[in-house]
């Protein structure tokens, strides 16, 4: 079966989920992005590889990095970029998705940029412009539900490269709220993808999925047992929007049980980097001290996120 994310040439037509994207198209992404970290140093900081295309960012969830970086990255490749504030859109009037898509699509759309609170909402897209013909239109999935966030995923996996080169020698270890977290998800499907002999998950089980074995992962109940040795730590965002019911019993217990701190890194390696996608709930499951750090990279995950955006509709924007 042909996978729905590339065209008949095997090239990247939508980006919507990791999960089975072959590992040499997440390379050539990889690879593509990474002249693109020079840009940003340049007095002019555009590219032409995307002049004269449209990309619409539909948001129908509120972002600030993901956003922000889309934009600039589009804006990097000299297109044009259309910003659509769902919250006053015609979607609050009842119109449906795929209206809304119809009518962007009549004003020549080359590209969506899709955030949904409903997991699928990137692929329901892609789907229907297959079905209506307009396969020349490109949807990056830049977060459905709790499903993927592709583009984190993969500059996740950029920073782990930058700083320890190769993949197939790493022990990373993912710590906190992995069930509620499309992050997780990506990050797990690359990671396994990409030949990391092991992926630790670290977490309160009601934290978790009950089959997270089978995403090719090892289960560790405690941080002493997750962190030993390990070269990558991947911190979690506490999804306290997602979750319905009492999960935990209070920040202040999680921090003292399963947040970072300084000595609970320590168990790690010492050249060990420290990763959170953002936005951070400092002193819930990171510490100042290690967010703030030596060890982390937090920061230079932002800046790299607009490179592997770039790659990304690059790729795609150049697919025809």
């Amino acid at each position: 079966m042909r996978n729905p994310q590339l065209n008949k040439h095997g090239e990247l037509q939508h980006l919507l989920t990791l999960d089975g994207l072959p590992r040499a198209i997440i390379n050539q992404i990889l690879d593509t992005a990474a002249p693109f970290t020079e840009v940003a140093e340049r007095e002019v900081k555009k590219l032409p590889l995307l002049r004269g295309k449209s990309v619409f960012n539909l948001f129908f969830e509120n972002s600030t990095r993901t956003r922000t970086t889309f934009e600039i990255a589009a804006k990097r490749l000299s297109a044009d970029v259309i910003n659509l504030n769902v919250a006053t859109s015609s979607t609050k009037k009842g119109e449906t998705l795929l209206d809304t898509v119809d009518n962007l699509c009549a004003m020549h759309a080359d590209m969506f940029v899709v955030r949904h609170e409903s997991s699928g909402a990137p692929h329901l897209i892609a789907q229907h412009l297959e079905n209506t013909g307009r396969d020349h239109i490109h949807v990056v999935n830049a977060g459905d539900g709790r499903h993927a966030h592709p583009t984190q995923g993969l500059l996740d996996m950029y920073t782990i490269r930058h700083y320890k080169k190769e993949f197939h020698n790493l022990t990373v270890a993912i710590v906190g709220d992995v069930l509620h977290s499309r992050v997780a998800r990506s990050q797990i499907a690359a990671l396994t993808t990409l030949g990391v002999p092991e992926v630790r998950v670290i977490g309160p089980r009601t934290l978790l999925p009950t089959d997270v074995e089978k995403m090719g992962v090892r289960y560790c109940a405690t941080m002493e047992e997750g962190l030993k040795g390990v070269d990558v730590v991947m911190m979690l965002r506490l999804q306290n929007e997602r979750m319905n019911g009492a999960l935990l019993p209070s920040p202040q217990e999680f921090f003292k049980v399963w947040g970072l701190t300084a000595d609970k890194l320590a168990l790690a390696k010492p050249d060990a980097i420290v990763m959170h996608p953002g936005p951070m709930n400092r002193g819930v499951e990171i510490d100042s001290a290690v967010a703030d750090g030596g060890q982390a990279v937090i920061l230079p995950q932002v800046t790299f996120g607009i490179a592997v955006r770039m790659a990304v509709m690059s790729m795609l924007g150049g697919s025809h």
